[in-house]
């Protein structure tokens, strides 16, 4: 590998983890995985891992500089990208990483490469949950004994990887729980703007599907470990035990996700019923306040009329004050009750408030 064709921020982010034939660890930090070499020849077991800024860009030549062969990751990265490739000696998978900010949420590829005596795995800055477990990866290589095949070897070693790389990830699902509840109470809020309502429930529903969509990736890689029959995993059905556990402690997110979907869903029509109500009541509300606008404009404006006529005055000097008194008093009183009788035989008095 040209070290010159990887960006220099390669720098410092990549380290082994070896367990050696005389049973002893070694931890080694390095500028780039080729540096590695002297390590891998005289480990057992080796774990490699490789923060890149581009993952497409730099994982073939962090790849073929370690031995694998290009077409391995040609396959995992194309178009249309593979999240499982067994070339029988070689075996490449996909796992995905979430991270959420708020309801921010992404999907960040972890590539794990695996031949003999060696697992490599490349990935973004994004992802750091690795490089966590890298501190005390050297203790778990520790109980992996040296008499075991070394398929059994590479296969207890995978299995805790992605152990840790779904652990993280359902971590994430506690924070997406936080929000759905947040939301919750920002909807019932009746001080909330209702223009932000349809965006944040977007938001919410978007994240549970990108969630959702990671889990199941992560399921059916781990189905394909436990029945692919990759050469350069064990056959052990204790080893393929553990896989299963994966599985179905994936099973068990998905399961848990889709119900808080569920819940999350329903929640969100009784609010939405309620919204609704409460439109409903403030439209019975403004049809009772313009009914009784109506009687009221109607009672004062026919006597208005009629005191505008009797101000002429050929007209009013016909007519005595008393009279015209009178007469704007009755009109008063049978407008009134005309425009109720007739708001009221329409029904817009009975609205329910």
């Amino acid at each position: 590998m040209n070290e010159n064709n990887i960006s220099t921020d390669l720098q410092k982010r990549a380290f082994c983890v070896a367990l050696q034939k005389n049973n002893k660890t070694i931890k080694v930090d390095g500028d780039f995985p080729n540096e590695f070499s002297e390590v891998l020849k005289n480990a057992s077991i080796s774990w490699v891992n490789v923060i890149v800024d581009d993952i497409k860009a730099d994982s073939e030549r962090i790849a073929t500089s370690l031995g694998f062969s290009s077409n391995l990751i040609s396959a995992l990265l194309t178009d249309k990208p593979s999240n499982y490739e067994d070339t029988d000696v070689e075996l490449g998978i996909i796992m995905p990483a979430v991270s959420i900010k708020e309801l921010d949420i992404t999907i960040n590829p972890l590539i794990i490469l695996i031949k003999k005596g060696l697992v490599l795995t490349i990935h973004e800055k994004a992802v750091t949950r690795l490089v966590r477990f890298s501190r005390y990866a050297d203790i778990f290589m520790k109980k992996i004994k040296q008499n075991i095949p070394w398929q059994d070897k590479l296969t207890l070693m995978l299995v805790r990887i992605i152990n840790e790389t779904n652990s993280k990830n359902f971590d994430y699902l506690r924070e997406i729980e936080q929000q759905a509840d947040w939301l919750v109470k920002y909807l019932m809020d009746p001080k909330t703007p209702r223009q932000k309502l349809g965006p944040e429930i977007y938001k919410m529903k978007h994240a549970l599907i990108v969630y959702l969509d990671s889990l199941w990736v992560s399921f059916n890689v781990i189905t394909n470990l436990r029945e692919g029959d990759a050469m350069v995993l064990s056959d052990n059905e204790k080893l393929l035990e553990k896989i299963s556990l994966l599985s179905g402690d994936v099973r068990n997110q998905i399961s848990i996700s889709e119900h808080m979907s569920e819940v999350l869903a329903s929640g969100l029509e009784v609010l939405q019923t309620i919204y609704n109500n409460q439109l409903q009541m403030l439209n019975n509300r403004l049809a009772l306040l313009v009914a009784w606008l109506t009687i009221i404009g109607t009672a004062v404006l026919v006597p208005n009329t009629l005191a505008t006529i009797f101000g002429i005055p050929s007209i009013s000097e016909r007519f005595n004050w008393m009279i015209v008194i009178l007469i704007l008093t009755a009109s008063t009183i049978l407008a009134g009750l005309g425009s109720y009788w007739f708001v009221k035989s329409r029904g817009l008095l009975s609205r329910k408030l």
